[in-house]
Order: structure tokens, then C-alpha cells, then sequence
């Protein structure tokens, strides 16, 4: 019998002989009718994909147990094999620590007795003899799950018993390079432990970063691999080696997504979103109707196209000529708007398709979310039949301001703007309205996406990418139906815009991914959370979060280092300022002398320079604006939080002006620095705040941890952009 010895750590090099035995013990198991493989059978695969296994062999009676242990060298740990036994620890089946060859031979009896009491008819091919590796290594996780939004993931973190206890995993999207190997390693809370604690060596990263690497190559090469271990994986300062693997494949064939190359998603979308003729199927004349309503935001929002009424008997709705069908309208068509009960859909996206309108928006429901899946899919399969692109069903419809375009049941809405929104729910959605309407936010559009049977946000990311009147999109989403598409999407997108998204439904992965570590622990949020960063989307905590975000990450310049400068007139404003900087990710800018110096001329005696400078809450308007000029004019500050505390020497909207004519003096030179201030203190400040935010000084009352919550959100764009540099 021959023994294998570690496998080299290196870049697989899947020669066309190891692809070839990876699919020979593949095509074994699908025979078998498994779809886990045994130790014995990774072991073959790991080997020929340069993943690094301990020297080991298979042994099938108790004194062949003793020899192959003794040739491997002891100690050694010995396992049972069988693929009706998936954790060999609850059964019985591992023992560690074996150190001559009676002990080999006792442990094989012992193995195998307990493996029988576990489970009777379990097919058993013997017991594997595995080297056992030295102490004193780190034990780390390496796996693989696949999603159902996001497909093939690769998953890091620390291993062995702690797996369980610290749940300290990170998840990327496969395959990974070197390079995003390497990141991974740097994004677990425990990563320290790598680099060596209480004098032990550094791990060897490079070795880490290979096996992610190999395991990512495996499963782009066999994507029926489905589910794979390496725990542990022993990291030391040279050599990182997996001491188990298990894999489990899906041999079920595959439905290959909908997916429009971005040329034709860009094209339709163009259509819908600036279409010269829009037709509102279902059209009324009846105030409280859908139809109604529709026709009447069109036509009150402003729309400069043609309008086309569709109903089966008016002659005419809101003074605009009705016809009995879209097809007996002459004219090109770009959208149409469905208005009509759920039953009457399906025949009416035929006419729609044979009129050869590129888009429809479906407002009504009665659809999948009602558990009518059939009825959602045969619209959809004649939507597809003629190239029609849907947005719905199920939403209240779109804006889109710079057309003056309400295609809605909502109320029209003409605050103009550069920041897109989208929600997944009606009742989000009427929340962004209202929001955006309140604040004056400005907005280029707002987007109900519904059940999302076609149009999801990856055709808005890509539209609006193109969109000269969006400069921030932003996201409320229940679920991702095409996750990978939407990483793809928004990595490209995120370089150029702002992308924020408010992820709800938190729920677990799901009980078929529990038979493994990684799938146990893959919480749905996890790999939510570690897409989206590493995509370099910005994820909002709450729905008024994505909102105050939206609106401010656009007015904020976008800044050019990490020192961020608390000024406060509180000191205990600048305390819980100073925590909502660690809370978002904030650079508190560590004072030079100098600078501390040139600050207390500025504030009195028993004020604190130091970050922050508390210049207490007595100081005229003057010490307020000395201090921030200072701050504006130094380069070695790139970020200013302001904390202003009402006092009767310098009242609220004082405070205000003499803050906007700082920063206008600034701006006058050029200096152009993100500033987000909290104002506490009676109902004045909700004024001030006001005065502040039209000029660009993100400003908030009775709070300090939404305005560095959006500072916070601005530096998580501007790193994943690479606009700060270091």
C-alpha cells in the first residue's frame, strides 16, 4: 500500500490526469447512488488539486492497521470510513493519538465495534490511518458552500472547536485569487491569532492563501460539488495542512438563470425609463381605480409623452382618447402600465408583446405572493415569449423626475434629484416617498420591485450605472433572487456611484446546510454581509439608516485621508461621538504637538485640545469658528464632526450662519472637506440643522450617532472606490 505525503502547497496545476481522477471517483459516487464521498475518495481528489492532506492509508483488518501506522510513523489517528457515517466523532469512530502497533490494532476492533453500535447497516470499508500532525499549530477552517442566491462560496475562519464557539467565519464568492485569499484571511474578527500570540511564530499566509485558492479551482472545475470541509486545517510558520476533508455533491442538473447581456438590459431599460408614449392598461375614469390613479400622476407629474388609455368600452379617460386594445393604438408604445385584476394579466402581456413594447410595469397583485406561482410564471412565459421586460408584479409602480415620469398609483412627485431608490416592499417604498418628500431630497427615481419575476436590482444597477442624472443608488431588498449577478454588478457600479443597500430578513441558511460546519454556520446575513462589503456596497442598519444615508453620502465631498477631527462644545457630546466613530468604522486622527498647540490659543484654559477638542459650551461664536477654520485649513485633517451644544452665547442659528461662512470661505480657497455636525438642544436646532444641511454641513438634532453613521457610510465608499489612498 502506498503512502501519500503532504501534498505541496502550491497553485494547482490540474493537469488533464488529475481532472481525470477528480471525475473518475465523481462518476463512482453518482453510481453508488451517494453524494458524500469517503475519506479515502477526498483524499484523491484534495491530492489532485494541490489541497494538503497528512500522509495516510486505508486499512481493512486490525493487523493491517499496525503495519501501514507503523510505516506512516506514530503517532497516528485512526477513522472510520464509510459513507453512511458522516461525523465519525458521534459515533465512535475516531480515535487520536495511537502509538505502537498493539494500540493500532485495539483501536482498529474498538472503531469498528463502536460504528456497528451506531449504526447497524452501515457499509463499512475500513479504517483510515491518518498521521497525526504536530501541536502547536493554529487550527483554521477552509470551505465551500453553494446558495441558493450566490452560488459557489468559499468560506475561512478558525477551526477545530472553536468553530462552534466563535462561529469567526468570512465568505467570498468563488473562484477567489491569491490576492482576495489574502483578504480573507484579514477578515475574520480573530485574525491577530494569525499572526502569532505570546511569542509563537506567524502562521505561513501564503499556504492558507493556496489551499482557498485550490478549493476555489475544485469547485469551478466540478461544480457538483456542493459542500466541502477542511477542519481543521493546521497553520504553523511553514506549512498549513488540512487534517480532514468531506465533500458532498449534487448530482441534480442545474437551471441555468435568465440573465440579458448588459447591452440589452441597458437598452430596454432606457426604453422604460424614458419612454415616448406610455399605455396604462386598464386605464379609468373612476376616481379611487388604479387606473385612475395612474392616468391622472401622469398626466398631473408633468409626462410630456403621448398617453395611452386602454380600457375595453370608454371612449375617452381623464380628456385623453381610449382605445379598446393597446394593438389599436398606431403608434410605438415604450411601456405599458398593467392596471388591471390579476386574471386578465396573461392576456394582456400577450397584446403588450405582439405590440412589441419592451417593458410592463405590473401593479397588480394576486400573483406569487399570494401563493399563485402558476399564474406569475405564465406571465412571465409569455412576457419572455416576445421580449418583454417586467418590473413587478405586485409594486407601486416608478418614478423617474428627470421625465417628470409618474407611472404610479402613488401621488405625483416632482423633487428633483440625483440619488435613485428602490424597495422590494410597497410599504418601504411609500416610506421613501414620504421621506425624500419631507427632506426635499431630491431624487431621479424610486422603483417598487415587488415580487421581482423579471426585473431585479442588477437590470437598475446597470441602468442607472449609465444614468447621467443618478449619482447614488440606493436599495431596500428582502432577498437577492441572482446574488452573483448582483456582486458582479455591483463591484463594477460601487468604483463609480455610491450603492447602499438595506438587507432585511435576517433568517438562518437553513437546515440543509447544518450536515456541515461551514453550512451550520453560513448564517444567510453572513454571506449577505460579506458579499455586499466585498462588493463595495454599503450596508444600512435600519430603513431611516438607508435613507439618512442616501440623502447625505451625496452632499458630502468625498475625503482624502483617514483623520477625522471631533470638535464639540460638550464634552459629553464628544465622548459618545467619539464611540459612534469606532461603531462606523472612524479614524479618530491622533493629535501632532503642533497642531494641539496651534487649537489652544483658540479655546480657554480649562477647555481640552486633543481629539476631541472640547472647547466647552461657553465660548462665543468666534471660538466655534476659529476652531473649525483651523480645521479646514490643515491638510493633515481630512474629515470634521462638529458638536454643538445650545447655550444662550451662541444660539442655534447662530451657530448655523457663522458654520456656513466658514465653510463657504473654504470652499472659496478650495478646500472642500466632508462636515457633519450634532446640534443638542431645545427645538431651535431642528432650524439650525435645516440651515446647515442646505449648505452642505450634514447636520442632525438630538442626535450623535446619525451624522457620523452617514460620515461613516461616505469613507466605506470612498475605500471601496480606492479614492483614499494608503
Amino acid at each position: 500500500m502506498t503512502v501519500t505525503q503532504f501534498a505541496a502547497s502550491a497553485p494547482s496545476r490540474r493537469a488533464d490526469n488529475e481532472s481525470a481522477a477528480v471525475r473518475k471517483v465523481l462518476d463512482g459516487v453518482r453510481a453508488d447512488g451517494r453524494t458524500a464521498l469517503t475519506a479515502p475518495e477526498a483524499k484523491i481528489v484534495c491530492d489532485a488539486y494541490g489541497i494538503p492532506l497528512p500522509k495516510e492509508g486505508l486499512a481493512t483488518s486490525a493487523e493491517q492497521a499496525s503495519r501501514l501506522a507503523s510505516s506512516i510513523g506514530y503517532p497516528v489517528v485512526m477513522k472510520i470510513v464509510s459513507a453512511d457515517i458522516l461525523h465519525k466523532t458521534d459515533a465512535g469512530g475516531v480515535i487520536v493519538g495511537v502509538k505502537s502497533d498493539g494500540d493500532a490494532r485495539s483501536a482498529y476492533d474498538t472503531i469498528l465495534a463502536n460504528a456497528r453500535r451506531y449504526k447497524a447497516d452501515a457499509k463499512i470499508e475500513g479504517v483510515q490511518i491518518q498521521q497525526m500532525l504536530p501541536s502547536g499549530a493554529i487550527e483554521t477552517l477552509v470551505g465551500a458552500i453553494t446558495d441558493p442566491s450566490f452560488g459557489k462560496l468559499i468560506a475561512f475562519g478558525l477551526g477545530g472547536v472553536l468553530v462552534e464557539v466563535l462561529k469567526d467565519l468570512t465568505f467570498r464568492l468563488a473562484p477567489v485569487s491569491h490576492e482576495q485569499a489574502l483578504g480573507m484571511l484579514s477578515s475574520i474578527k480573530a485574525q491577530e491569532m494569525l499572526d502569532g500570540v505570546r511569542g509563537s511564530a506567524a502562521v505561513n499566509r501564503e499556504a492558507l492563501a493556496d489551499i482557498l485558492v485550490n478549493v476555489s479551482a475544485l469547485l469551478e472545475d466540478f461544480p457538483e460539488i456542493e459542500e466541502l470541509d477542511l477542519n481543521p486545517v493546521f497553520a504553523t510558520d511553514k506549512f498549513a495542512t488540512a487534517v480532514d476533508a468531506r465533500i458532498v455533491c449534487n448530482f441534480e442538473a442545474r437551471k441555468e438563470r435568465y440573465r440579458p447581456d448588459q447591452g440589452a438590459i441597458v437598452t430596454a431599460m432606457n426604453r422604460i425609463f424614458h419612454p415616448k408614449a406610455v399605455a396604462v392598461i386598464g386605464a379609468s375614469n373612476e376616481a379611487g381605480k388604479i387606473g385612475n390613479s395612474v392616468m391622472k400622476n401622469l398626466i398631473n407629474g408633468g409626462y410630456k409623452g403621448v398617453i395611452v388609455p386602454v380600457h375595453p368600452k370608454a371612449e375617452e379617460i381623464e380628456g385623453t382618447k381610449a382605445y379598446k386594445s393597446v394593438l389599436d393604438y398606431d403608434g410605438e408604445v415604450d411601456v405599458a402600465v398593467f392596471a388591471v385584476p390579476a386574471k386578465f394579466c396573461v392576456g394582456a402581456m400577450d397584446e403588450v408583446g405582439r405590440k412589441g413594447i419592451p417593458g410592463a410595469v405590473m401593479i397588480p397583485s394576486g400573483f406569487a405572493e399570494t401563493d399563485n406561482q402558476p399564474l406569475q410564471d405564465e406571465l412571465l412565459e409569455t412576457a419572455r415569449k416576445h421580449d418583454v421586460r417586467i418590473m413587478g408584479p405586485n409594486i407601486y409602480g416608478f418614478y423617474y423626475t428627470p421625465e417628470n415620469l409618474c407611472a404610479t398609483f402613488c401621488t405625483a412627485f416632482n423633487v428633483k434629484g440625483k440619488a435613485a431608490l428602490s424597495s422590494q416592499s410597497g410599504g418601504v417604498g411609500m416610506s421613501i416617498i414620504g421621506f425624500a418628500r419631507s427632506t426635499k431630497m431630491g431624487v431621479s427615481s424610486i422603483v417598487g420591485l415587488g415580487n421581482k419575476s423579471d426585473i431585479d436590482e442588477d437590470d437598475l444597477l446597470t441602468f442607472f450605472e449609465q444614468d447621467p442624472n443618478t449619482d447614488l443608488i440606493a436599495m431596500h431588498c428582502e432577498d437577492l433572487k441572482d446574488g452573483r449577478s448582483f456582486a458582479e454588478v455591483a463591484s463594477r457600479v460601487s468604483k463609480k456611484k455610491p450603492v447602499i443597500m438595506l438587507k432585511a430578513g435576517r433568517t438562518a441558511y437553513g437546515a440543509k446546510a447544518a450536515a456541515s460546519h461551514t453550512g451550520a454556520l453560513a448564517g444567510n446575513d453572513k454571506i449577505y454581509d460579506d458579499v455586499l462589503k466585498a462588493s463595495g456596497v454599503i450596508r444600512a442598519p435600519s430603513l431611516r439608516g438607508m435613507l439618512e444615508m442616501a440623502r447625505g453620502v451625496q452632499v458630502l465631498p468625498a475625503p482624502k485621508g483617514e483623520n477625522v477631527l471631533i470638535i464639540t462644545g460638550a464634552g459629553g457630546s464628544g465622548v459618545l461621538l467619539s464611540d459612534a466613530c469606532f461603531d462606523n468604522g472612524l479614524t479618530l486622527m491622533k493629535m501632532p504637538e503642533d497642531l494641539d498647540a496651534a487649537f489652544r490659543k483658540f479655546i480657554p484654559p480649562f477647555g481640552a485640545a486633543g481629539n476631541p477638542v472640547d472647547i466647552t459650551g461657553g465660548e462665543p461664536p468666534v471660538t466655534y469658528q476659529n476652531t473649525v477654520r483651523l480645521g479646514l485649513e490643515d491638510d493633515r485633517i481630512h474629515a470634521l464632526i462638529l458638536g454643538y451644544w445650545h447655550t444662550i452665547v451662541t444660539p442655534p442659528l447662530v451657530f448655523a450662519d457663522k458654520m456656513i461662512e466658514v465653510v463657504t470661505e473654504a470652499r472659496a480657497k478650495g478646500v472642500d472637506k466632508p462636515i457633519v455636525a450634532s446640534l443638542v438642544g431645545d427645538v431651535e436646532v431642528e432650524a439650525a440643522c435645516e440651515k446647515l444641511y442646505d449648505h452642505g454641513v450634514v447636520a442632525y438634532p438630538y442626535t450623535t450617532e446619525t451624522p457620523v453613521e452617514v460620515l461613516g457610510a461616505k469613507y466605506k465608499w470612498a475605500r471601496a472606490a480606492g479614492l483614499i489612498k494608503g
